[in-house]
Formats: C-alpha cells, structure tokens, sequence
C-alpha cells in the first residue's frame, strides 16, 4: 500500500515537473473561453491581491516595439514601471513621428511580450492598435484596407476573415486584444479623425461588419473591443487636440448611433472603449465628456444596454480630455481625470497623461472611500477572467519558432488582396481613357546604372502630407512596372507652389492625367485651410490649388484618385472622373492601378454619401479585360 502510495506521489511530482509553472509555458490560442478553471484561477488571485496591486492592474501603459538590451535603460524603465505601479496590461505600439511610423518587426514584439511577461509576477496582456491588421505597427505581417473599404466590397465574409487573419497573427506574437472594430458610423464628411476608419455611415451595414469581424477574432483567441461610444463619427473635431461634441437628439442616438454598439454588445464583444465627447442629450454637463460621464457608461452602457465585459477609457492623454482637468501639476491633473473615470465606471485606465499622478490618485481615492474597493475588486476580476479567457493562466510565453508558420501565409494576403481589389469604386467617369494600356517593360539594367526615360504621355502626381514618406511610393512602383515612362510627381504642402509651373507643364502635354491623393485620418493631423491650421482629412490650401488647376486645366482627361478619404471630390466641383479606394495601404495602391490598366473588374460601392457628388451605394461597373 505505501508502495503504491510513494509510486503514485512520484508520478505526481514528475507530472507537475515536465508541465511546469504556467510562467514557464507557450500560449495556446484558442477560441475565447472562460471555463470552470479560468474562472477559479481568477477569483483565488483577486484575493491574493494587496490594494495597490489591484489598482495597478488597471492602468494599460505603452510598450514600443524595438530591441531591447534588458539592461538597458530604456527596458530598466518599462520593468521598473511595471512593477512598482503593479502594471498588468501594455499597449503595444512602435514610434511615430508626425506622418512618420515607424513600423518595427513580428520578432521583436514577440521577444518584447516574452521579456516583460518573465519580469512580472502575473501573467501580462497585451493589446494593440491593429485597426488594418499587424501590418499597420509590424512589417512582414497581413495588411489589410481601412475598413471603409470593406463598407465599399459589401461583404460580411471578409469582415470574419479580417477578424480571424488578424487574430491568428497576433495571438502568434503574443498580443491577445485588439482596440477594434470600430463601430462609429461616420456621418459627418467634415469628421478629422473618424473618416475612414469606419465600416460606413448606414447602421445596419456596419453592425454586420463588425459583428462579423468579432465572430471571426474571438473564435481566433483575440479579445474584441468596440469603439468610440456612444459614437464619434458625427463630429467635427479631433479629440486628440480638442473637445469634440456629438449634438444629435437622444433619439437619433436610440436609432442611429447606439445600433452597432448594441448589436455587438448582443454579439458578445469583450470591451467597450469610450470616447472624449460630450453628448449633451445624455449628460447636460458640457464640462463632462462620456469618459467621465456616469449618465452615459454605468447609465447607458451598463443598465440599459446591459454590457457586462471590459469598460476602457480612450487614451487618458488626448487634449480633449486632459483640458477639462486644469491643475497646478501633471500629476494632479492626470489624478483627477482617472478618479472621474473610475467613479463612472471605467474599468480599465488607458495610456494616463502622468503614470505616477493617475496611479497614486486612485489609490487615495480608494482609501478615503471615494471609490469603493468592492468596485475596485469588479474591475479587476474583469480583467483577471479577460486573462484567463485567452489562456494566461496556463501559459504566457510566445512560442518563436512557431511564428514563421503563422504570420504573413500566403492565403492571408490573398484575401487582403481581394479585400483591396473589390473596393475599388468608380464614381466618376466620362472619359475614353480607360483602361490604360502597358507599353511593355524595360531590359534589366546593371546595378546602380539607371537607363530610364521620362516622357509626359501618362503623368501622375502624387500629393500628400509629406513627399519624403511611404505614400505613393507602391503606386508609382506599380505604374512604371506596366508605363516604365510615366512621369510620376511627388508634391506636398511645402513643395506645391515650388512645383506648380513643372507640374502643370507635364500636365499639358499628357494625353492622361492621374492625381492620386493620400489623405486619411491620423492623430492630431493639421491642414492649413482658410489661412488657419485646423484638424481635418482634406487637403491644405496649397496643395488644394494646385490640384483645381490641374482639374481645370485637364479635367477631362484626369483621373482623380482618393487613396483614403472619399469625401475629397466635394471639394473639387470640377472633378469629371473619380476613384476611390478609401485606403492608403500598400494592397490598395496596387488594386488602384489593377483597375486603372483594366487587370480587375471595378465593382465597389460607396458605403457613405459624398456631398453633391453621390449617395451611398453609387459606383459605376467596369469588367476586367478580357486580356
């Protein structure tokens, strides 16, 4: 009998051995799932928790993708930081400057995930910004269209798709919730920061999208969240530089507005990010935007909605936001403004303006019985049930060697490729110019001996915010792949008025006329217009006028093509013929030419109304050729 006994505890202890700590295991990704398990695991470490680290577990800081030396004092400070704030969650992010990202690599993030997830005592989540796909922080991975375009392919099985493509490859550098889908209706043309982003301005349309993408990502292992609510896309105004204001009636916010956000509350998305914006029909304080509003997150969100998941601030340090809480000091400011998000009901503070001042005023909070620690304790089994619903529990490390086999497959960008390819639509037309045709291709050159000629038969000017970017730089690639002699024209606000006698003098002598312009929503993009800055998605004065010349000079023969923003053509009356691809991705780069050369049947439909130019649903067919 002891034997056996002595026999049964080795095997145990063997068992327990070879399987290891889920510190020291691979994640697993699966469809999300709390199960019996999870939720025990969750509950007994709630109760381990001191108060500070429970009110650590609600902040979500920032971790830019690069190297890292672990000595270094750029890492010294993320590990510092984690632990004596008690971090439990990272945004993951890459640097950026102005229009510039600076997009870092799959295996970089991977090892960052495994680093900080070594250095902390419970299992870390991660979560990103992944709005088109990893391609928008990580090179090498699937990049997918802005979703307007998937509004424009009317097409629900691309949404799962996007969803599931998204999931996989994150879950494979071991990021496991995206800020996404973005259920906003975008209403308003004039919107800065919304735009393209959304699925659309028809609500039923863009529930099906979004609730399509969820289903697709949660059954990949990714948590979903969606945003900006109550809704941001009937504004005018950047929330990342000042206060937005969403003025319909409670009614139309009942019928247009809350229908997405409803539906995927009903389609069990896992969080709700709110927006900075006062909404005076559900909160009269104009002082109070919906982040710290308690009328619209525990009002509408919670009882009547009835969501019960992840409730999360939109980043605590835009100045739509951080401007309603002046203060001597950062650090009270930023105390403040997390106070009033908890209070309303918040669950999770996101990116706050100072780490130190929004931690510490929360605790104090808390212990002067301002908030109370049982809502604390709810808050944090949230996230701790969110954790072990993508499997932390059992395992936090990223498998490395797994990874080649999971990013960037082959049938994934095939599908983001056909995504692309379906959206392109056709607005405009009342030329003979298309399809345009290929004149064949250049013998190979030696290296570094460039053979190539310029003629002005077909011309392309490409405007954007900065000529030294990425934009345009796939469709130039792609034109002269099929026109090595095209005469492709880079300009930006600085270099307009400089350019304009060059371009115009190409654009005289083209017998085509292509005008690819790449503006799309960013944050805290602004344009010169009217003589003052202000945050908008169309293009500034100078840049503006030089486009209407040549419109005015060649509108006939010119193909206007929004690479983002489809609202452009408002602004140009004299546009005769208009492409949109609502994106500036490098697969729509390449479907705008495909359609221009007649390679792809045009097919798109635009998901939203363009002021005095179409109404939603408007596109022109035009069949591949045959050739």
């Amino acid at each position: 009998m002891r034997k056996r006994l002595r026999k049964r505890l080795v095997l145990i202890l063997f068992l327990l051995v070879s399987l290891g700590t889920a510190k020291d295991r691979f994640q697993a990704a699966s469809p999300i799932h709390l199960d019996r398990d999870g939720e025990r695991w969750a509950e007994r470490t709630l109760r381990k928790l001191s108060l500070e680290e429970k009110v650590g577990q609600l902040f979500m800081v920032r971790a830019r993708v690069e190297f890292y030396n672990v000595a270094s004092p750029d890492y010294r400070q993320l590990r510092e930081n984690m632990r004596k704030y008690h971090i439990g969650s990272f945004l993951v992010t890459v640097t950026a400057e102005g229009p510039f990202l600076y997009r870092n690599q799959p295996y970089e993030a991977a090892m960052l995930a495994n680093s900080l997830q070594r250095d902390s005592e419970l299992p870390l989540i991660f979560a990103a910004d992944f709005e088109r796909g990893l391609y928008m922080r990580l090179n090498g991975t699937t990049g997918f269209p802005h979703a307007m375009a998937f509004g424009a392919t009317g097409n629900k099985d691309y949404a799962f798709a996007f969803g599931k493509i998204t999931a996989e490859e994150a879950r494979a550098i071991g990021i496991h919730w995206n800020f996404y889908p973005n259920a906003d209706l975008n209403s308003n043309p004039a919107n800065p920061i919304i735009n393209t982003r959304s699925f659309g301005e028809e609500p039923r349309q863009v529930s099906e999208l979004v609730n399509a993408y969820i289903a697709g990502a949660r059954g990949a292992g990714m948590l979903t969240t969606v945003k900006h609510f109550p809704g941001h896309g009937d504004t005018d105004a950047d929330t990342h530089l000042a206060l937005a204001r969403v003025g319909t009636t409670r009614e139309h916010l009942e019928s247009i507005e809350l229908v997405p956000f409803r539906n995927a509350i009903n389609a069990g998305v896992d969080a709700v990010m709110v927006a900075h914006v006062t909404v005076p029909a559900l909160e009269p304080d104009p002082n109070r935007v919906a982040t710290v509003s308690r009328n619209v997150i525990t009002g509408l969100l919670k009882q009547q909605l009835g969501f019960n998941g992840i409730v999360i601030t939109d980043a605590m340090d835009m100045n739509g936001l951080m401007r309603l809480f002046p203060s001597e000091t950062p650090a009270a400011s930023a105390g403040r403004a997390a106070v009033e998000a908890i209070k309303a009901g918040n669950d999770m503070i996101l990116i706050p303006s100072d780490l130190d001042g929004a931690y510490n005023g929360v605790l104090a909070a808390v212990r002067r019985g301002e908030i109370p620690e049982t809502q604390i304790d709810a808050s944090v089994l949230k996230l701790l049930r969110a954790k072990a619903a993508v499997g932390l529990h059992r395992g936090r490390f990223v498998d490395i060697d797994a990874m080649s086999s999971l990013i960037a497959r082959p049938e994934n960008l095939a599908v983001a490729k056909r995504v692309a390819e379906d959206a392109v639509t056709l607005v405009r037309y009342t030329g003979q110019f298309l399809p345009l045709r290929p004149s064949g291709t250049t013998a190979p050159a030696l290296a570094y001996k460039n053979t190539e000629e310029t003629r002005n038969r077909v011309v392309a000017i490409v405007f954007s915010d900065d000529v030294r970017s990425d934009s345009g730089r796939v469709f130039e690639r792609q034109l002269k792949l099929r026109l090595p002699d095209a005469n492709v024209l880079f300009v930006d606000s600085r270099t307009a008025a400089g350019a304009a006698p060059v371009v115009l003098e190409a654009v005289r002598q083209a017998q085509t006329v292509l005008a690819a312009v790449y503006v799309i929503p960013s944050a805290g993009r602004t344009v010169r217009a009217g003589g003052a800055m202000k945050a908008s998605v169309a293009l500034s004065d100078v840049p503006a006028a030089l486009l209407s010349s040549v419109l005015q000079q060649a509108g006939e023969r010119t193909m206007l093509l929004a690479m983002g923003n489809p609202y452009l053509a408002a602004d140009f009356p004299a546009v005769q013929n208009y492409l949109c691809t609502f994106s500036n991705e490098p697969v729509s780069e390449t479907s705008a030419v495909k359609a221009l050369f007649g390679e792809i049947t045009i097919k798109g439909r635009l998901p939203v109304t363009i002021p005095d130019v179409a109404v939603r649903g408007s596109g022109l067919d035009r069949v591949a050729n045959s050739r």
